[in-house]
């Protein structure tokens, strides 16, 4: 699992928001490491990207390629 995914999700505009895709992502990729960032609407983690989108989407928001 070294393989680094970052996405942007511009419309991630608070802290639910970054805590509700930390927690998805958690949950779909357990034991990646995983940075989301506020400011920046970057999204970083380490696993399969389809996996990590999917959860990304299904939490309620827009993953793009960075």
């Amino acid at each position: 699992m070294s393989d680094k995914t970052i996405l942007t999700v511009n419309d991630m505009t608070c802290g639910h928001c970054v805590g509700t895709v930390r927690k998805a992502l958690q949950d779909a990729l357990p034991g990646a490491d995983i940075s989301v960032d506020l400011t920046t609407h970057k999204v970083e983690f380490t696993g399969d990207r389809a996996t990590g989108e999917a959860a990304i989407r299904e939490a309620g928001y827009t993953p793009e390629a960075a």
